[in-house]
């Protein structure tokens, strides 16, 4: 296949990108390069020896979108990764955040059904459930109601793609709920590399490690979970990577005018002090750190019932936690500062 990427230089676009080349794809790459940097395609491309198509588009520009699918009319399916991402900062500008991932979104899936390219793997979130759902999240569950800004953007586009289907039934949509990603490709290559002080936990501890920054702040230590730190389902960014590629590779198979969800995790809750405490054991790293406030948005714990995925997708998460901290360890180490953008 050759997929459209959006947000294909981030984080988990670019390993997704990585892992779409592995598997025989070709991959189109758009990004406004608002919190990414070039320089992780054009690592991809020495570590598979394969080419990335790319350009500096961002999705909200709907003639730029068209001008890019008109170049490329074979592409067969679009992964859409663009979007802003941290929990927190919605909560303080939820307008650029609605700008940006809905309004965003409805723009690229103008372009698409206007290019007929219908095959759709969304990069949802675990915060769709709310936070009143029970815990293991499982997809059988009501949507709630996500207490940022984040997760109820994420929300809308769901209810968004569902109403695409069903006025539109040549799309074909998965949802991928996930959780926590963390690690980085075992090459030291690509990784994790926020603009600014990193909203998520492994990217401050790793730059507390390598000597970016003094000491991590853990945000509440009064939570009701056994250390009082927030539980979390961390997984590894090459398995969630994978997951993208199975959820394309089913919906190829699939039937048209179907949207299903889809839970990406390992089903393993760890708490913040377990992940700092794991990767100073792993990394012989001491990792200095200071209780702040609870942050508004956390919910204590969440993790996943990843079963549907295991049994439709033929997924699993199947690196260990050792993993996830040595991989985080060796890019980080390697790359101090990051991609030097």
């Amino acid at each position: 296949m050759k997929v459209l990427v959006t947000g294909g230089a981030g984080y988990i676009g670019s390993h997704t990108a990585l892992e779409l080349l592995h598997a025989g794809h070709e991959v189109v790459v758009i990004d406004n390069l608002c919190n990414s940097s070039l320089e992780s395609l054009k690592r991809v491309e020495l570590l598979t020896n394969k080419t990335i198509t790319f350009y500096q588009v961002d999705i909200r520009d709907g003639d730029e979108i068209s001008n890019v699918l008109a170049q490329h009319p074979d592409i067969n399916a679009t992964i859409h990764f663009a979007a802003l991402k941290a929990v927190g900062e919605s909560t303080q500008i939820p307008l650029k955040y609605y700008q940006n991932n809905v309004y965003g979104t409805l723009t690229l899936l103008e372009a698409l059904q206007k290019a007929k390219i219908t095959n759709f793997v969304f990069s949802s979130s675990a915060t769709v459930y709310g936070e009143e759902a029970p815990v293991p999240y499982v997809e059988t569950l009501k949507t709630g109601i996500p207490s940022s800004a984040y997760g109820k953007s994420k929300l809308m586009i769901e209810q968004i793609l569902s109403d695409l289907v069903k006025s539109d039934p040549s799309f074909k949509v998965a949802c991928l709920r996930y959780f926590n990603p963390i690690g980085a490709h075992e090459s030291g290559m690509i990784g994790e590399d926020p603009n600014g002080i990193p909203n998520n936990l492994m990217p401050f501890v790793a730059q507390v490690a390598v000597g970016k920054r003094d000491k991590l702040s853990i945000f509440g230590n009064d939570y009701p979970t056994n250390d009082g730190t927030c539980e979390r389902d961390y997984l590894h960014v090459v398995d969630l990577a994978h997951g993208h590629v199975k959820a394309l590779e089913w919906l190829e198979k699939q039937s048209n005018g179907i949207c299903e969800a889809f839970n990406l995790g390992t089903g393993n809750p760890l708490s913040v002090l377990e992940i700092v405490n794991e990767f100073s054991k792993v990394t012989n790293v001491n990792i200095p750190y200071e209780y702040a406030p609870q942050r508004e948005g956390d919910l204590p714990a969440f993790w996943a019932n990843a079963d549907k995925a295991k049994v439709e997708l033929n997924w699993t998460a199947d690196k260990s936690l050792e993993d996830m901290m040595k991989d985080t360890w060796h890019w980080q180490s390697s790359n101090p500062q990051g991609y030097g953008k």
